[in-house]
């Protein structure tokens, strides 16, 4: 199995990068192509003494920046770490592209170089989202900022096999995130969407409000790219909040440094659950290939973990399931409509 990965595009260069690439290969079972600047590669595998003849360098003379818009990647920057990364995939050289880099550049040359799924409308992000039972998935969290009930139903169907495949679920409940519970809460793309989820042959238990999407009531949550963006970033900023006063308590009190070894366990069992790090990816669903899309902070554990992500998506055949259950989709609606 080999995994491309963009290792220039990220916010920290490409330490990171090449530190999860070792930590991949020693503990995946899987060979990585390190996409950009050969020379800074090599100075940087130099540097940690990673010289692992399962981890390769691919040749990329351009980096998309953060800051830069996601369209100067097919306009004017195909020779870019995640443009090349993402031809390996469709040419076969590689099973995956990983990247920590700009998130719209990563959908753009997908989009692009590996194209949509036949029968999928808009591609979709999932991310995954520590709960009181485990994990759950929420999709979409930024490809698509507007969205039909059609394309809600559609992210439901992927991310159901998704869901499957990770969570080891046969069967996974699949919840719409919306402002109440009943039936007739949410706007009328919600409602719509609801209708078209409750008459299909997933294990749909209805809308979920944002206060229990952490409770594990649901380990599927719908929602469009906007409300999904929000919500994860809103997330982010509760947990780094948490983790702050936390802190702040036990240091700022006797009695709080006193009890700091007796709690300490605890503490870091809650933070393994709640870290990026461990989850390491967020999968594009929809697209022709496998698309993980990291962080822009990612540290090496997360690279390295979002490489594990990627190879169990290609091995797991997750891809050729999505394609199934959408094309199974259309067939039932046309039946539906003809009748």
């Amino acid at each position: 199995m080999k995994i491309a990965l963009d290792a220039v595009g990220g916010d920290y260069g490409p330490a990171p990068c090449v530190e999860g690439a070792f930590q991949a290969v020693k503990e995946c079972d899987v060979e990585v192509i390190l996409v950009g600047d050969e020379t800074t590669l090599n100075q940087e595998r130099e540097r940690q003494s990673c010289h692992d003849s399962r981890i390769s360098i691919r040749h990329a003379s351009q980096v998309v920046e953060m800051h830069e818009s996601p369209a100067v990647v097919a306009r004017k920057k195909r020779g870019s770490s995640i443009w090349v990364a993402t031809e390996l995939v469709k040419h076969g050289h590689a099973d995956a592209v990983v990247s920590p880099g700009n998130t719209g550049a990563s959908m753009v040359a997908s989009f692009f170089v590996l194209g949509l799924m036949k029968g999928v409308e808009r591609p979709a992000i999932a991310t995954s989202l520590p709960t009181l039972s485990g994990e759950a998935i929420m999709l979409d969290v930024g490809a698509n900022v507007d969205c039909t009930a059609k394309h809600l139903e559609q992210f439901a169907l992927m991310g159901n096999e998704y869901g499957k495949h990770l969570l080891r679920k046969p069967n996974p409940r699949v919840g719409l995130l919306s402002i109440g519970e009943e039936d007739s809460k949410g706007n009328e793309v919600t409602k719509e969407a609801f209708k078209l989820l409750k008459g299909s042959s997933m294990n749909f238990v209805g809308n979920v409000e944002g206060r229990d999407v952490y409770s594990g009531i649901a380990d599927i949550v719908v929602c469009d790219g906007f409300i999904g963006n929000v919500a994860l970033k809103i997330s982010e900023g509760v947990a780094a909040m948490i983790k702050r006063l936390l802190l702040k308590e036990i240091s700022g009190r006797f009695l709080g440094r006193l009890a700091y070894p007796l709690i300490s366990g605890p503490l870091m069992n809650l933070k393994r659950k709640i870290d990026y790090a461990e989850f390491g990816g967020a999968p594009l669903l929809g697209v022709n290939g496998i698309t993980m899309i990291c962080h822009g902070r990612s540290s090496a554990k997360a690279i390295k973990n979002a490489i594990r992500r990627a190879k169990g998506m290609a091995a797991g055949g997750v891809r050729e399931l999505i394609q199934r259950d959408i094309e199974e989709s259309r067939s039932r609606s046309s039946t539906e409509l003809e009748s």
